[in-house]
């Protein structure tokens, strides 16, 4: 059990410094975004390219920090029952729902999703709009963000195994905005 709870602990640790990263793409398409309204409205100037240039880091964030968002805690949830149960009973509900919803779920679209990036990237596949940007890199970040869930997930059910066998004690789980 200890091996596990490390190679937890490296996940964790991944997903924090991605978690970290991602962050900065905020203040990275907070700043495009007015850069581009002040070159369309104040210049008359516009470009797909800084437009899809916004889409691509939005969809990145998002992509990226889901793991990032399931080690916090910070998924929405239905906890009708769940807050009623004690620690080893919300291990539980964690456990199978990492186990037959999260890890499917994660695993299924990172393998649809490789293909259409393959064959973005083979194709050298291009945005259909004038100045557009490349699409492979935007397609890379469905199976790489759903990837690095499944790897979360998986690092959340070993911390869940661990609750259960009693290795482990979670600090109590409440997303940060709660606290």
């Amino acid at each position: 059990m200890n091996t596990l709870l490390a190679l937890a602990r490296l996940i964790d640790a991944l997903t924090e410094r991605v978690g970290r990263v991602v962050i900065w793409l905020v203040l990275i398409a907070t700043l495009i975004s007015a850069g581009n309204a002040l070159a369309r409205y104040a210049l008359g100037e516009s470009s797909n390219a800084w437009l899809e240039i916004q889409w691509y880091l939005f969809g990145a964030m998002f992509l990226l920090a889901a793991g990032y968002t399931l080690k916090h805690n910070g998924h929405v949830r239905i906890d009708i029952l769940y807050n009623h149960f004690g620690a080893r009973g919300q291990a539980w509900i964690d456990l199978f729902g990492g186990l037959l919803f999260l890890l499917p779920m994660a695993g299924l679209l990172t393998w649809l999703a490789w293909p259409m990036f393959l064959d973005a990237w083979l194709s050298h596949e291009m945005s259909p709009d004038a100045g557009g940007l490349v699409r492979w890199p935007v397609k890379l970040l469905l199976p790489l963000g759903f990837a690095l869930l499944a790897l979360q997930g998986v690092a959340e059910v070993i911390k869940r195994i661990g609750v259960l066998s009693g290795h482990v004690t979670l600090p109590h789980e409440t997303p940060e905005e709660e606290v």
